[in-house]
């Protein structure tokens, strides 16, 4: 561990996690979605993390071969020093023809994660990714999922219970109205998405446990976007993803943060944030005032109705759109850059100015000129010849 990692850890208290769970966590702690590739390279990644004081890792059975890598580096004695979670949902991830959210098949799951991660109990076991009433309800019917976890916290197997979400804002409200049983809550928050605030407000009331993903928005905030890193100045932030995740521990109700493990920089620049005080409410009044300017000026772009789709070239235009916002109004070129190549439709140059988009756009967008921004601002620089 790093001189700088060992002087933030020794600086980072632990913060109740829910009256539910009873347990205390750092503000932040390890997700495993974005691991490296390389085992070793992971495996060293993980240990350096935990080293340096985070405890709660966040794991799941879609997540590629995390389960098996996060098991490896539990070894030595690393297993006793973490707060192990991990989740799964057919509706997400079909692993077997004939997997379905039945307490049979959640509790066949949950061996095979235990398997993977070769351990012989779960701290934590959620419901992954719940997006619709119909998944809640399968999820928490007589004989489903929830049972099926129930029955393994009786065994021994699993200690606490949570889910996770995606669902609409006022839906989840209501799961978390009803869902007694509920230990701890994952949600995504940030600068750029605040829409699930009300939620980790009644959830922290409620004594479920705050977990937020996507602190830095997907890696958005982790770009110098000069507007965003001017409003960093006067908050006296370190730089934009200081203030995206000082934003986010700012809110009382959020208990802790999830950190996207990719490197070593992530954990060490994160817990620089998290061991700085929170916003003043004068700065935060700032921020949330400069936010709000910001999605104003969206209010006349494109809302991603759709009333312009299917293009006949095959354009994403919505896509498309969302990018060119991304970049003009944000300044996250290099990652509307990267996102614009990955498009799997055809790009902006396709398109041959037929005005069906126009006419059918309800902002009376000009997105023929709009095309023509993404062709020439989002495409990739052609390397130099010879280069």
């Amino acid at each position: 561990m790093s001189p700088a990692a060992q002087r933030v850890r020794a600086a980072l208290p632990l913060h109740p996690f829910g009256r539910r769970s009873g347990l205390d966590v750092p503000r932040v702690n390890m997700g495993g979605m974005r691991l490296p590739a390389d085992l070793d390279e992971a495996v060293s990644l993980l240990r350096y993390a935990i080293d340096s004081g985070l405890r709660y890792i966040d794991c799941s059975r879609g997540y590629g071969e995390c389960e098996w890598v996060v098991g490896r580096a539990l070894k030595g004695g690393y297993r006793r020093k973490v707060i192990l979670s991990t989740k799964w949902a057919p509706w997400i991830t079909k692993i077997q023809p004939a997997d379905n959210p039945s307490a049979d098949r959640v509790r066949h799951r949950i061996d095979e994660s235990m398997r993977r991660l070769d351990v012989d109990y779960l701290d934590f076991y959620q419901i992954w990714n719940i997006t619709h009433r119909n998944e809640y309800d399968a999820a928490v019917a007589r004989g489903g999922f929830l049972d099926g976890v129930l029955k393994a916290k009786k065994e021994g197997l699993v200690r606490h219970i949570g889910f996770t979400a995606h669902a609409p804002a006022a839906d989840l409200l209501e799961y978390i109205d009803e869902a007694d049983w509920c230990e701890v809550l994952l949600v995504s928050y940030n600068m750029l998405n605040q829409s699930y605030a009300p939620a980790l407000e009644a959830a922290h009331r409620k004594g479920i446990g705050t977990l937020v993903m996507n602190p830095v928005g997907g890696g958005r905030l982790a770009e110098a976007s000069p507007a965003l890193l001017k409003l960093a100045r006067e908050v006296g932030a370190k730089s934009v993803a200081d203030l995206a995740v000082r934003y986010v521990l700012s809110n009382p109700n959020v208990d802790t943060i999830l950190c996207g493990l990719h490197k070593r920089s992530d954990v060490d620049e994160t817990l620089k944030s998290a061991a700085r005080k929170p916003f003043t409410p004068a700065q935060k009044t700032r921020i949330d005032g400069f936010l709000a300017d910001l999605l104003r000026a969206k209010s006349g772009f494109c809302t991603a109705c759709k009333y312009c789709m299917p293009c006949p070239q095959g354009i994403d235009i919505p896509a498309v759109m969302s990018l060119i916002y991304d970049d003009r109004c944000w300044g996250f070129r290099d990652f509307a850059r990267a996102r614009y190549a990955g498009l799997r439709t055809a790009k902006a140059d396709a398109c041959v100015q037929c005005g069906k988009c126009e006419k059918a756009c309800t902002q009376h967008l000009k997105i023929i000129q709009e095309m023509r921004y993404a062709h020439r601002n989002l495409r990739a620089a052609k390397k130099a010849a010879g280069h």
